[in-house]
């Protein structure tokens, strides 16, 4: 949809106002049973077929809390350095909505199971930006309502709307930002890498996949402004779900121009709720944001509250994982790369795919040469990330051994990659297919070699006379004549011998 609302640009808006910045972002937890009942959580059943009367609020049904979720809630407390609750409990948050089938979402308010933490997230540049936490709580997730017969999918003009319950009760944690200031004119690009390190994070603590593609992780974008050298936060809005780091950038970019285009203009923003619309990177209003207490928040009467032992709580800090900037400053060294280089790694989301080729028997600059060059621009030029490429980790490592063998050069081994990518089978396969081996047959390299120095006699001449860098261009005519599948030093190499010239 295309969205007429006034911008002034991002540069005028910069000028005159400080972005303040709150993230709340939504992890649903990888429990294979829901937050307070035993209904399944897999993705993909028919709708309404993972339910019971705990997660559709029946009269009488009685919640019991997942130990799981405890837990993963804890461990994401810790790897963000919070305090953890020695006492907590949930609450009744009470709004009605369709996709709430009890009318309430258990949730926590004032007390939550961590609080007072940070993350440190490094940016393009290599400067690292301290966002503090608020509190990370443990909830449960809505259901889903389809909107059928309007224009935009969304609940305004559609003729009928269908409620699918199977995500209703799935267990949720909500990481909460204290307000985020200081970034400036790098507030877009400061909200996209905490999104980036935080899914990160999460899943190297392996409590959940963090797809924000399919709304495993999704984020909620607070943003207000307030004029440059003032104190007082100026008037939030608040745009929910955003899916994708790339979006998160573009809400912020576009709040932080429409509110200065309302403020500069003498109008006031209103506390709202927005939408984010992928296809022009806009917003547009939702409903009027409530207040805390609009929520009626009260305890849930039929929940213990969570006493988490400080030995229970020490035991999970030291199993914690190697946290994601600890891994990089290990592998940096590990491969010998600089600080520069593996920010461009990271930005390019390839280091796990590096990680798993180098497992899978590459060389580690075999394997960062293959996912930063050949497969990065394929991935640009099909406008998708690396890691949906149609090829394995494993699949890249048997390419490099295959050039590492002599079977391949460079200029096969890409071939055999689009290959791989046009899913004409793995690189064995492609090989053979394509006819594409190295002609190693000494003899069939000989012919090619007198055939080009007999074709290029004043070459062949310049040679013999000491002018050793011209033996390329004969290299260059057994390669074409070769298709590519000589071994350009050995038919160097043999060049040479037959024009009996050395090196030197």
């Amino acid at each position: 949809m295309t969205v007429t609302t006034d911008l002034v640009s991002y540069e005028d808006a910069l000028a005159t106002y400080e972005p303040v910045m709150g993230l709340e972002v939504h992890v649903e937890l990888g429990t294979k049973t829901k937050m307070f009942c035993g209904c399944s959580t897999e993705l993909g059943a028919d709708p309404n077929t993972q339910t019971c009367p705990v997660c559709l609020g029946m009269p009488g049904a009685l919640p019991v809390v997942n130990a799981t979720g405890v837990e993963s809630a804890v461990k994401i407390g810790l790897a963000l350095h919070c305090e953890i609750a020695e006492w907590c409990r949930f609450a009744r948050k009470n709004y009605f909505y369709p996709d709430m089938p009890k009318n309430f979402q258990t949730s926590q308010y004032d007390e939550p199971i961590a609080f007072n933490g940070y993350l440190d997230v490094q940016l393009e540049d290599g400067e690292v930006f301290r966002v503090e936490i608020e509190r990370a709580h443990m909830e449960e997730d809505t259901g889903k309502s389809t909107h059928v017969g309007g224009a935009t999918g969304r609940i305004h003009g559609a003729q009928h709307s269908l409620l699918d319950y199977n995500r209703a009760g799935i267990p949720l944690i909500e990481i909460v930002t204290k307000p985020i200031v200081g970034a400036g004119d790098r507030a877009p690009e400061v909200a996209k890498a905490y999104v980036a390190e935080l899914r990160a994070l999460i899943r190297a603590l392996g409590v959940s996949d963090a797809r924000m593609e399919v709304g495993q992780m999704r984020c909620d974008v607070n943003l207000s402004l307030r004029p440059i050298g003032t104190e007082k936060f100026g008037t939030r809005s608040e745009t929910k779900n955003v899916n994708s780091l790339r979006s998160v950038e573009r809400a912020v970019r576009y709040e932080v121009q429409r509110h200065a285009a309302v403020l500069l203009g003498g109008g006031t923003i209103v506390q709202e709720t927005r939408h984010f619309h992928e296809d022009d990177g806009s917003t547009t209003s939702g409903r009027v944001k409530e207040e805390a207490e609009d929520y009626r928040y009260f305890p849930e009467p039929d929940l213990v509250p969570i006493a988490p032992s400080r030995e229970w709580v020490e035991k999970l800090r030291a199993g914690l994982p190697e946290l994601p900037r600890v891994r990089r400053g290990r592998l940096r060294e590990e491969w010998g790369i600089s600080a520069l280089d593996m920010q461009s790694i990271l930005n390019a989301g390839a280091i796990d795919l590096i990680v798993a080729t180098v497992d899978a028997g590459a060389p580690a600059d075999q394997a960062r040469k293959w996912w930063m060059g050949e497969l990065s621009r394929h991935a640009n030029e099909s406008g998708t990330s690396l890691d949906q490429l149609p090829i394995t980790p494993a699949q890249v490592a048997r390419v490099t051994e295959l050039v590492t063998s002599g079977d391949l050069n460079d200029k096969l081994a890409r071939q055999v990659i689009v290959g791989v990518l046009a899913g004409e089978g793995d690189p064995d396969t492609v090989v053979e297919k394509r006819g594409l081996k190295v002609v190693s047959d000494e003899g069939a390299l000989g012919a090619a070699v007198d055939e080009a120095i007999a074709a290029n006699s004043a070459i062949a001449d310049k040679i013999r006379g000491g002018k050793v860098a011209a033996a390329g261009a004969l290299v260059g005519a057994v390669m074409k004549a070769t298709r590519g599948q000589a071994d350009a030093a050995r038919v160097r190499e043999l060049i040479l011998e037959k024009l009996g010239v050395s090196e030197g």
